[in-house]
């Protein structure tokens, strides 16, 4: 099997140090943490068609990360994209906004279970931070409840004291609990008594560098009584799993019917749009929040958003397809790995499977599997849930375990003294 190098990715990265701050800021760089070793993975594309991407050197991936999650019809996909032209050949950005927000939000009212209204901006963070705004403004408190490994953008107050540019004051109204702990949060409550405005959740926890964990039976129904009797505004973050569970919201998944519910990532197909859906009694709360932004009327991410919803609403069974898909990668990755004498641990939703190699306790060989995968043409992440679409085939699933098994026993030849069979 062909091993990638990246001369080129490596060459436009120099390049990029000398004038960007960490070259690749954020999390898709190396100097996160989150490409070890760095040398094992690519830094930049070059084109990207369905459920392939090929980078500078020419090497193609399989993408099971589907540029972080925005990718559910795949990339490029002609009828979105030609969608979000059109509204660019009308005119885009322009002073007085067109309809499409308006077509957009009917078609949300139309297809999520609690959305009465829906309000537009660009990012996940932006939308998660406008419903902690909206809560405050509805009730009049102060402060949010959320979970501990969770994650909800990067707006100061989501993340945590001590992190660099954060102070113990953007923080300082938070209230951390574990997930699927009831107790906890009644005792929260009762010692918070008319303080909280909301509980802001993903509909499981997929945190990252962490096995996902699913609801406990009933959990979700106790807390959204929980919340009801105290005043509190039920949010869930489906920023990551919007789509790909239920085309009507991850809160319809499992049971329960959140306040306000988060959209981004896959509401576009990669055009940069978010959108906050929520209850009726919460619209004038929301309205009265003072939240904009110059490009927040862009026509074509609404045209491709609306595209891509309509082109989802459309398939068979779109949401099966890519639990299909999981299923068959979560399941290959188990297989293969019990032969060569490994404990692969699948988690999580399977249309956004989280894999772990859990032979050892520093993660060290995990990540050593996933940057063999990489090299041979399996785009995986080893920090990080991934993300299926629907352009992914079981030919593509096959080709996945093919490359897995063989990462796993180059993995396997390098610890002959941990049991392993090459």
């Amino acid at each position: 099997m062909e091993i990638f190098d990246y001369p080129k990715n490596r060459e436009a990265f120099a390049r990029a140090t000398k004038v960007i701050p960490g070259g690749i800021y954020g999390h898709l760089g190396p100097t996160e943490g989150c490409h070890i070793p760095a040398s094992a993975y690519p830094f930049y594309s070059s084109r990207a068609k369905g459920a392939y991407i090929w980078d500078l050197d020419g090497n193609k991936f399989i993408d099971h990360m589907a540029a972080y999650g925005p990718m559910i019809q795949g990339y490029a996909d002609e009828e979105v994209n030609e969608a979000a032209f059109k509204a660019c050949r009308n005119g885009d950005c322009v002073t007085l906004p067109g309809t499409l927000s308006i077509d957009l939000a009917e078609l949300l009212v139309d297809t999520v279970n609690t959305a009465d209204w829906a309000l537009f901006a660009k990012n996940g963070g932006d939308v998660t931070n406008l419903a902690m705004m909206t809560a405050r403004s509805a009730t009049g408190r102060d402060k949010i409840i959320m979970y501990n490994g969770s994650y909800h953008g990067v707006n100061m107050w989501m993340q945590h004291e001590g992190d660099p540019g954060v102070s113990a004051a953007d923080v300082s109204n938070n209230i951390y609990i574990d997930w699927n702990n009831l107790q906890q949060l009644k005792d929260v409550i009762a010692a918070n008594e008319g303080e909280i405005a909301g509980l802001i959740a993903m509909p499981y926890l997929h945190c990252a560098f962490g096995d996902n964990i699913l609801p406990a039976p009933g959990y979700w129904e106790q807390v959204r009584k929980i919340c009801t009797d105290n005043g509190i505004v039920l949010i869930v973050d489906d920023v990551r799993a919007g789509w790909r569970l239920d085309l009507q919201g991850s809160d319809h998944f499992f049971g329960f019917e959140a306040d306000l519910i988060c959209f981004c990532k896959a509401l576009a197909n990669g055009w940069n749009v978010s959108a906050l859906c929520g209850k009726e009694s919460l619209k004038d709360a929301c309205s009265a929040v003072m939240y904009t932004g110059s490009y927040w009327h862009t026509a074509a991410p609404f045209a491709a958003a609306i595209a891509n919803i309509n082109k989802l609403r459309n398939h068979e069974d779109a949401c099966g397809h890519m639990r299909m898909i999981g299923e068959g990668i979560m399941s290959g990755l188990e297989k293969v790995a019990a032969n060569h004498g490994f404990h692969m641990v699948t988690t999580g939703e399977p249309s956004l499977f989280y894999m772990r190699l859990a032979d050892d306790n520093n993660f060290k060989l995990h990540q050593e599997f996933v940057a063999e995968t990489v090299k041979r043409g399996a785009l995986m992440a080893s920090h990080h849930n991934h993300f299926t679409n629907l352009a992914e085939t079981q030919e593509d699933v096959d080709k996945t375990i093919e490359i897995c098994d063989e990462a796993l026993s180059v993995v396997a030849s390098r610890h002959p003294d941990m049991g392993f069979t090459a």
